[in-house]
């Protein structure tokens, strides 16, 4: 059967972007945000998003196009062009789950945490089985202080989507958070089978790693992340810390000195570095 052509023209839009864009309703387990991006990179997703207004325009009564589009502003930072297509997008679809959920991550990136909630509750009213949809409302609660409610989001996404990485991620940062770092490690194991690319599942089992005094997991946990992402700072700050711990102070002297090359104003990283006999002006390297 053939496919309509906007239907085609949005998986041309799509594959352009690659992985460029994140267009699952939810926040993102790492990546930059608007204001840290590479000039190349804004100028690649520019490049996108031209590329998507010439769908939307081609096809202005797609919401998929629209949704498109608008997931494409956020990434951008342009978050009311983003929320004023996904008003669009719900106009001609008033059920669109990953539109409600899309649109509540734009509200929560202003500040508009009323918004946002009422949009994932309808984005979750559309679609039930909609896991991102749970995991967004999830981060909202954990970052209100709504552990509990953040738990049981995180829990359902997971029911819903047993493959979605960053249920498991986040639940277990609140189970690290809570002191149960054995099932906080168990998350953080599945999170990183799921996203093998992703370094912070890897940062998180680390600390729990640190946190049970398993330096060595710990630190091969933030080679791995340091590997994945090397300007990642909390991979840096970890496995300093687990040289510290090991008295290896050499080791812990060069990795907080990466720190510090990353963020020269991180706090932790400057008292770690001061700690372990750091001086600012010299090089270090690992033993």
């Amino acid at each position: 059967m053939a496919r309509p052509a906007s239907t085609i023209a949005i998986w041309r839009a799509a594959a352009l972007l690659g992985s460029v864009l994140a267009l699952a309703g939810c926040d993102t387990m790492g990546g930059p945000s608007a204001r840290d991006v590479d000039p190349d990179v804004y100028a690649a997703r520019t490049s996108d998003l031209n590329s998507l207004t010439q769908v939307v325009n081609s096809n202005p009564n797609d919401p998929e196009a629209l949704n498109m589009r608008g997931s494409a502003y956020a990434r951008l930072g342009q978050y009311d062009n983003a929320i004023g297509d996904f008003n669009r997008a719900l106009q001609i679809n008033g059920n669109f789950a990953k539109a409600y959920a899309n649109r509540a991550l734009a509200y929560r990136s202003k500040g508009d945490n009323g918004a946002a909630l009422a949009d994932y509750n309808r984005a979750i009213d559309a679609d039930p089985a909609y896991g991102s949809a749970y995991v967004g409302r999830g981060n909202l609660y954990r970052t209100t202080g709504r552990t509990d409610a953040a738990l049981a989001d995180f829990q359902k996404a997971i029911e819903v989507d047993p493959n979605n990485a960053q249920a498991w991620h986040n639940r277990g940062l609140i189970h690290q958070a809570q002191g149960r770092q054995e099932d906080a490690i168990d998350d953080f194991t599945k999170a990183t089978a799921l996203s093998v690319t992703q370094a912070e599942p890897y940062i998180g089992r680390g600390m729990s790693y640190l946190a049970l005094a398993d330096y060595a997991a710990a630190i091969d946990d933030f080679n791995t992340a340091r590997t994945l992402q090397p300007k990642n700072i909390d991979a840096w700050l970890g496995r300093a810390q687990a040289f510290e711990k090991r008295n290896e102070l050499g080791n812990a002297r060069a990795s907080y000195a990466q720190a510090l090359g990353i963020d020269a104003r991180n706090k932790q990283a400057l008292e770690g570095f001061s700690r372990v006999g750091g001086k600012r002006g010299e090089s270090y390297t690992e033993n």
